[in-house]
């Protein structure tokens, strides 16, 4: 039962946050805190927070939000609120430190163990298996994804509802100051320093430090539990506790563990068979185990702390090591994958709960190339909640998205399935079992939609994805969107205020997907997409992006579908503007936004010099276009050496544009960067940059390349193991000769895929087991042949690495004498995409 004391309404937030009203219309509850407006779930109950970056100011998005239903705004400006008639607004001075206040101070309202986890890795994992583990004797909330940054961590305690039994939130810093913040937000009662490492340690001046500052998150808890085997955090620790002791300062406990040494939980062995491993330990002078199915060094670690946890709390060692027998690995990330009858599947069948539904809801509602959702859930299992609260809750979130049908699976969900049908504009269905949907999936049509799988893993919902799934070839090109989105923010970060981003997406977004990376890109706030032909514009707003879309390699033939779908040409000569211009006469258009191109050095298409005068007169007297850009390419900027003539570029860019501009009673953007220039070139960024290839993890000046990740990878399959008498030859041509008794894997991925021919004959390799496996003679159409005699370890049907993070492409174009250009563009489409959201 929620008190009067744990309700809050926007009297609460104008007392918390120390805001003054601009305007009061209603004292409104406010359950949700909203800092993006593409993300709203309640609208009538949420709270608008302004927020303010080098980037961005949430104030311009204040009547996006007023226009989708949210009613209550905190602000640091004064917008004008004459046209915001039924809106509240606060004032505040900062509204970062008001969102921090404000949650703060709510979190007071609330009497229940809070768990605060930090530390240089491993934080996620540990929170998310302290929720697998406790989720059964309480009613948690954890923090969703990896929110543990200064707007993370409020966003994560606002959840906290009065039937919450116990809560696990991370913290993570990256500069001194940063978890005083944090910790009178999170207020842990219980603390577990995961361990300390280099991550992250940019903004320290040395480990100590680092170490000291994360500390100060429990400078008010009760207990902290931490491996006393890192001698720096040991000590650190120790001396820690002795600066709390004192007059009126909570005593702090030490839980410890350790492999080497005395501790609370002193661990005597770890045995590991296959892939479980049993861990022995002293506690409390009692022998005590677990067995984890998992035995790598990050694991045990990690499982450890939580067992520790667990212990602390009361709860018996059986109970635990029954629990320990079922943790399974957390997926970080949601799956994108391409569907039956033209569907998109969203696959997030790892774990089922309240928190990830949302998450994956959001998601879900950004696949704007479909205007069908549907959405297949299991029961949520293990959860300390009635279950017709439960899903009542569930139909709630269901109901107030656009989803327009419902498949509910399991026995919890077909009982409480009134909850949803109450929704009227909701189709819903539901089956007992998987095994009962399966037996009727001929039945249900998926056709042209977007399908949100979500199921506890008890469910066994791969099944259903299997079915789901459209088939093709087994080599798979995965694309990583959360790399794409850093290395896009990496590149955004060495802008000035006000300096646009256009993205290109030729070429299928350079053999990752068109649409997939323009949606993320749209999602992403960037101004503006580049596409070389018509087609692959029209395929875009076909699938649902309406931002500006410039075709770099128009058509004469093709401007009027360019017009109809609202795509922006490249007018590179005087004939492409006269045929252009007759185009929009035609069809009775003005004011057309083209994109002027010149050419300053590069020699492809675009104006010269000598044709400025011409341009400018044909300019000046049409109405029927308007120019947005003007724009240029440079031929080297990656390259020292040639700096002298990319200084010219820019001179020649400057006086070509300035002579135009002058002739034009409004001023169009100027770009002329592409990725490298970014890094190297910062006095050319002028209106707007363009990025290409930096957007996928690989810049060719190489100065911002240790900040960027790599974004796909390309992975196969063993087809088949055999081994080669000495003596005989392998491939065409018999180009490969076993000198000695050799065991090779025969591979599914070939030229046809676009993987090049002169990878072969020890050229190249990839990666098995995390091993390098040479290619051994010729690569065939779609198979090519490994040598694994040094991989005893590997089987038919074992993932193969092509290339990754670990085997960057840049390494494979070294190899086959090529450009990474040519190698992403070359990957066939019949190599299957799947997009990974971090999550």
């Amino acid at each position: 039962m929620i008190t009067t004391e744990q309700r809050t309404d926007i009297v609460h937030i104008l007392k918390w946050s120390n805001g003054a009203w601009l305007q009061h219309s209603s004292d409104a509850l406010v359950e949700e805190l909203v800092i993006d407006t593409r993300k709203i779930a309640q609208p009538g109950k949420a709270l608008f927070i302004a927020m303010k970056s080098a980037r961005r100011d949430g104030h311009s998005f204040i009547r996006d939000a007023y226009e989708k239903g949210i009613r209550n705004f905190l602000v640091s400006g004064e917008p004008d609120i004459a046209a915001f008639p039924e809106a509240n607004f606060i004032l505040v001075k900062d509204t970062l430190v008001a969102l921090q206040q404000l949650v703060a101070a709510r979190r007071k309202q609330f009497n229940i163990p809070v768990i605060g986890v930090t530390g240089s890795n491993g934080k996620t994992i540990v929170k998310e298996w302290l929720y697998q583990l406790l989720n059964e004797s309480y009613n948690a909330v954890r923090s969703p994804k990896s929110y543990n940054s200064q707007i993370g961590v409020p966003l994560s305690v606002w959840l906290l509802k009065p039937q919450h039994q116990l809560a696990i939130f991370e913290a993570g810093i990256s500069q001194p100051g940063e978890m005083e913040q944090l910790e009178h937000i999170i207020h842990p009662d219980i603390g577990v320093f995961t361990n300390i490492g280099e991550a992250h340690s940019e903004g320290f001046l040395n480990i100590r430090q680092k170490i000291n500052e994360k500390l100060m998150l429990f400078r008010h808890a009760s207990q902290l539990v931490y491996c006393k085997d890192y001698p720096e955090l040991n000590e650190a620790v120790v001396q820690f506790i002795n600066q709390l002791k004192g007059p009126g300062n909570k005593q702090l406990s030490l839980i410890t563990w350790s492999q080497k040494m005395n501790a609370d939980l002193q661990v005597k062995q770890v045995v590991k068979d296959g892939s479980k491993a049993s861990i022995e330990a002293l506690w409390k002078d009692e022998t005590v185990s677990i067995s984890i199915p998992f035995t790598d060094p990050a694991s045990i670690e990690n499982a450890i702390h939580c067992w520790c946890v667990m212990l602390l709390l009361g709860i018996p060692n059986d109970v635990i090591a029954k629990r320990m027998l079922n943790l399974h690995s957390v997926s970080m990330r949601l799956e994108l994958r391409h569907g039956i009858n033209d569907s998109t599947i969203i696959n997030d069948t790892y774990n089922s709960d309240l928190t990830s539904l949302l998450i994956a809801l959001d998601y879900l509602e950004q696949q704007k190339q479909h205007k069908h959702h549907t959405v297949i859930l299991s029961d949520m299992l293990q959860i300390a909640r009635a279950d017709v609260d439960l899903y009542e809750e569930v139909a709630q979130h269901i109901g107030s998205r656009s989803i327009q049908r419902f498949i509910g699976i399991g026995p919890a969900l077909y009982k409480n399935r009134s909850s949803f049908r109450k929704n009227k504009k909701l189709r819903s269905v539901f089956f007992k079992s998987t095994d009962d949907f399966l037996k009727k999936f001929h039945l249900i049509n998926f056709d042209n939609e977007a399908v949100l799988l979500k199921g506890a893993r008890a469910f066994t919902f791969e099944k259903i994805a299997t079915l789901l799934e459209q088939k093709v070839h087994q080599t798979v090109l995965s694309i990583n969107l959360s790399s794409l989105t850093n290395n896009l923010n990496v590149f955004r970060s060495r802008l000035k205020p006000g300096v646009k981003t256009m993205a290109m997406v030729k070429a299928f977004s350079y053999g990752s997907g068109s649409f997939e990376i323009a949606n993320l890109l749209q999602y992403s706030g960037v101004d503006y997409l580049a596409v070389a032909y018509t087609d692959e514009g029209v395929g875009l707003r076909k699938s649902g992006i309406t931002m500006p879309i410039m075709v770099m390699s128009p058509d004469a033939t093709s401007f009027d579908r360019m017009i109809a779908w609202k795509l922006e040409p490249e007018i590179f000569s005087s004939q492409s503007l006269r045929a252009f211009t007759a185009m929009a006469q035609t069809l009775q258009v003005q004011h057309y936004p083209v994109h002027i191109k010149l050419d300053t050095g590069m020699h492809r298409l675009g104006f010269m010099q000598p044709d400025i005068e011409a341009l400018v007169k044909e300019l000046e007297l049409n109405p029927y276009v308007k120019v947005a850009s003007i724009f240029s390419h440079l031929a080297a900027s990656d390259d020292p050496a040639e700096d002298d003539f990319t200084v010219a570029q820019a001179k020649a860019f400057d006086q070509m544009s300035e002579q135009i501009m002058e002739h034009l009673p409004y001023k169009p953007m100027r770009h002329l960067c592409n990725s490298s220039a970014i890094a190297r070139h910062p006095a050319l960024h002028y209106d707007m940059v363009r990025l290409g290839l930096g957007l996928y993890g690989i810049e060719s000046s190489r100065a911002l390349q240790k900040q960027l990740k790599q974004v796909s990878t390309l992975k196969t399959t063993i087809a088949q193991i055999k081994t080669v008498p000495a003596g005989d030859t392998i491939g065409y041509g018999r180009k490969a000769l076993a000198t000695d008794e050799m065991r090779i894997a025969i591979v599914s991925i070939g030229y046809a895929d676009g993987y090049p021919r002169t990878m072969g004959n020890g050229k190249a390799h990839v990666l098995i087991h995390g091993k390098p496996a040479k290619i051994v003679g010729i690569v065939c159409m779609d198979m090519c042949m490994v040598d694994i005699t040094a991989i005893p370890e590997a089987q038919e049907g074992d993932e193969v690495i092509v290339f990754s993070p670990e085997l960057p492409i840049t390494q494979l174009s070294e190899w086959a004498g090529t450009i990474p250009y040519e190698l992403m563009t070359g990957i066939s489409q019949r190599v299957k995409r799947v997009y990974e959201n971090e999550l």
